[in-house]
């Protein structure tokens, strides 16, 4: 009965994680074979302050490599696991056609771009883009997550990021990320 138990928990947890999306980059086991890259800041490194809000506050530019065969589409999501209240959303963007290998610097923040892209609402409640922000003290971390989808979403702009991960369940081909830190002056 206790092995039962055991493997229901396992299971259970297994479940969990697939339906929210582990943070940093994971999502159901797709593979971590795409390349993102910025002009902006290697990963790792510090974001420079024209990308946040003690800046411009406007999107970095991102640049992507080794997207899979059926690729229909990549949505991004860009958030701060350490945030204070618990990961905080800077940005959700779908429906980048699978022919786009970038984001240029300073994305509109609209609800649909020229491209066919949408954009959802972050946590600062705004469309698109909003840079980083923290609190004063340490560094946190900013993962931009990149995924590429077998499908093109029916999710309407303005959506959350819960909403952007419902839609993706079961459509991601592959996915890569980039780390940036940012911590206020």
């Amino acid at each position: 009965m206790r092995r039962l138990q055991t493997f229901c928990a396992a299971v259970w947890l297994a479940v969990l994680t697939a339906a929210c999306g582990a943070d940093h980059g994971q999502f159901s086991g797709a593979p971590m074979n795409l390349q993102l890259t910025s002009a902006a800041f290697a990963d790792g490194q510090f974001i420079p302050q024209k990308f946040t809000c003690e800046g411009d506050d406007i999107s970095p530019p991102l640049t992507w490599k080794n997207a899979p065969v059926g690729t229909k589409s990549f949505a991004l999501i860009a958030d701060d696991p350490d945030a204070p209240a618990g990961t905080w959303v800077h940005w959700v963007i779908w429906n980048l056609p699978a022919s786009a290998t970038s984001l240029e610097e300073n994305t509109p923040p609209s609800g649909s771009l020229a491209n066919g892209a949408r954009q959802g609402l972050n946590d600062f409640h705004r469309l698109g883009y909003g840079g980083p922000c923290p609190p004063p003290g340490k560094a946190h971390r900013y993962f931009f997550k990149l995924y590429a989808l077998d499908a093109v979403l029916d999710l309407p702009s303005g959506a959350a990021k819960r909403d952007l991960l419902q839609a993706m369940a079961g459509h991601v081909l592959a996915q890569g990320q980039l780390m940036g830190k940012y911590q206020r002056k």
